[in-house]
């Protein structure tokens, strides 16, 4: 079984550290910042034998030089010219072997064009990157309202105990908003009191579950007839279609 823990960076990402028991080797998912990193590797007697790259982002990739340059590991990654560094490049369907489980490509576009996910079965563990966030979904900065909705129903569809991995603590900020967006939503109540908790603790409130989202994510709720209420009762909502809705919520985030 492997075991995935966080490396904070910069002021709100995570780093995904993977390792198994009975081996010194490590994977990282986007490492932006190679000095956590190289702490952590150092701190653990661990060696860094691959990377997981999401999107083409700098908070994302900006460590992979340093870290190739310190560990020489294999750096896998979507297929696109302005990340330097890529040793395999992987498209939807691909499949790399991490630490002796295979996570499979999905390719998840909508917060960028390049933007991929990994997916690997047989512990339901999925490195998102910035497409699907605990409470929330990334900006639109390259796709189309179409794409991410997509990107997400692909998402959506995973089994519902997978564990959500992604690269930001935005969550009580997107819990927020979601309660302005679904206020009757009681499941979504519980839920940010918790996470206000954990952070409080000090904490991260990530992963989630997918069912978890499921229940409290207004972005995987387009289709859901309380949220459809309330977003026509705060004159939120001009159209009716899932791709309408979360066209609308999304515009909503943006500016709330």
């Amino acid at each position: 079984m492997l075991t995935v823990r966080p490396i904070p960076a910069y002021d709100d990402n995570y780093i995904w550290l993977i390792t198994r028991d009975g081996t010194d080797k490590a994977f990282v998912v986007d490492p932006g910042d190679p000095a956590p990193v190289l702490q952590r590797l150092e701190a653990e007697k661990l060696t860094l034998s691959g990377i997981l790259v999401t999107h083409h982002h700098f908070d994302h990739v900006g460590g992979l030089g340093p870290l190739r340059d310190a560990y020489g590991p294999v750096v896998y990654g979507p297929d696109n010219p302005a990340i330097d560094g890529l040793d395999r490049i992987v498209h939807a369907g691909d499949c790399v072997d991490v630490l002796g489980e295979s996570f499979e490509v999905l390719q998840v576009p909508g917060h960028t064009l390049d933007h991929i996910a990994y997916f690997g079965p047989a512990a339901a563990q999925l490195f998102c990157g910035d497409t699907l966030f605990a409470g929330g979904c990334g900006r639109l900065f390259e796709g189309t309202p179409a794409m991410m909705h997509g990107s997400l129903a692909s998402l959506a569809a995973l089994p519902a105990a997978t564990r959500v991995y992604c690269a930001h603590e935005y969550t009580l900020a997107n819990l927020a908003f979601a309660r302005a967006v679904e206020p009757d939503n009681v499941a979504l109540a519980e839920r940010a009191i918790a996470a206000q908790a954990t952070r409080e603790a000090g904490e991260p409130t990530v992963p989630s579950t997918l069912a978890m989202e499921l229940s409290t994510n207004p972005f995987l709720r387009c289709s859901e007839p309380g949220l459809l209420a309330s977003m026509k009762a705060q004159g939120k909502l001009d159209g009716e279609t899932p791709i309408e809705v979360f066209a609308a919520v999304r515009q909503w985030k943006d500016s709330f």
